[in-house]
């Protein structure tokens, strides 16, 4: 009987892992995408100055992750796109959680660095929500788009199926972060100012990308044998399933 049960489990073991198993070119992608999110977050402290413009050194990174979703979108599918997306949501969270528990533990008495630290890792309540609102939506956005486009173009133009998905997925989640992070403490005027900078530099970076972009997904198309087409899909948020 223990062995039949066993046996059993061995089975069901099997299935579940044949149907929920993924590549490790999409294992990877999925490492590279929530180390990009996580970096960007630290970065985001730094201000640099390119010519005339102040900028956030998270602007060094983060369009990776919109270049990562597209091509987990293009090859893979909303689905799994949407898997990342929420593995992203969840990592990020998790690294602000731990790096408020670092901030709040005593330091040592004879270590000068604690100021600096905190500087850098002491998120505010309101930045770290829109940071987490923000990405999630524009993430969504972006993966939902280039979906629908590549159905709909029957996987033609895929140079401006990324570039619309990238204007709209950017463009909401800069009009999200930047009014619920800092609204009230500079004038609206600024605010726009930055917001518009902040699409037009991260599309821009999308563009010289592409070059880039489009032999890497067709690579991974080949190594993977897979072209996904969404022809029937739900593009609920608010699911977690494969």
């Amino acid at each position: 009987m223990i062995i039949f049960v066993s046996e059993i489990f061995q089975k069901l073991e099997i299935k579940v892992v044949e149907k929920h198993q993924v590549s490790i070119v999409y294992m990877l992608l999925g490492i590279l995408f929530c180390v990009c999110l996580i970096t960007s977050n630290i970065l985001e402290f730094k201000v640099v100055q390119i010519w005339r413009f102040n900028l956030t050194g998270g602007l060094l990174i983060f369009p990776i992750s919109y270049i990562i979703n597209d091509c987990i979108a293009e090859v893979w599918g909303f689905y799994k796109t949407r898997l990342i997306i929420w593995t992203g949501f969840f990592m990020n969270f998790l690294f602000i959680v731990f790096t408020q528990l670092a901030v709040l533990l005593p330091g040592a008495p004879f270590w000068e660095g604690k100021e600096a630290f905190d500087q850098v890792l002491d998120f505010t309540p309101r930045i770290a929500f829109a940071s987490l609102i923000a990405f999630l939506i524009g993430s969504y956005i972006n993966a939902a788009i280039i979906s629908r486009m590549k159905v709909s173009s029957k996987g033609r133009f895929i140079s401006f199926r990324y570039i619309v998905s990238t204007v709209a997925g950017e463009s909401a989640d800069s009009f999200l972060f930047f009014p619920l992070a800092f609204a009230g403490t500079m004038p609206w005027t600024e605010l726009i100012h930055i917001i518009l900078l902040q699409i037009l530099l991260k599309t821009m970076y999308e563009v010289v990308a592409l070059p880039l972009t489009i032999p890497l997904v067709k690579k991974i198309k080949s190594m993977e044998h897979t072209d996904q087409f969404d022809h029937q899909v739900s593009y609920q948020l608010f699911k977690f399933h494969i």
